[in-house]
């Protein structure tokens, strides 16, 4: 799900996302999904993303934002849905995780950018011209 349609390609295509839905078209998906991993790091309404589920759906929320979540509890109890959350996994799931990865050639979206780019990268954070998350090359960058 995303708010640019222009995603959806690459959505489909490069990650291999089953459907793509954008984010003003929640309404016609109502009641369609088993579950949910919520990214959003900013403050936002989850009540959009619970109509989303089935009765005993599961909303994980992995997105940390600054501000408390509003819980509807009344729509949680009567529509038997559950959230949970999680910062990150142990060791054991973090190394799972890790050669899951390497056995399917899974590799991370992000731009590489050097030492001397980081002011330009934040001028681009602040724009939202940002397509992946920056990366350092704090070794290259400290050779000069």
């Amino acid at each position: 799900m995303d708010i640019a349609p222009e995603k959806k390609a690459y959505a489909l295509e490069t990650l291999g996302a089953d459907q793509f839905l954008l984010s003003h078209e929640l309404e016609a998906a109502a009641g369609t999904m088993d579950g949910i991993l919520d990214c959003v790091s900013a403050f936002h309404s989850i009540q959009a993303y619970l109509n989303l589920l089935k009765p005993h759906g599961k909303l994980v929320v992995v997105g940390l934002p600054e501000k408390p979540l509003q819980l509807p509890m009344f729509a949680l109890a009567t529509e038997r849905k559950m959230i949970g959350g999680s910062m990150i996994g142990g060791i054991k799931e973090t190394q799972e995780m890790i050669d899951f990865a390497a056995k399917h050639n899974i590799l991370p979206d992000v731009e590489i950018i050097s030492m001397d780019y980081i002011n330009t990268a934040m001028e681009r954070l602040a724009r939202a011209d940002v397509k992946y998350r920056f990366v350092i090359d704090v070794a290259n960058s400290l050779k000069a």
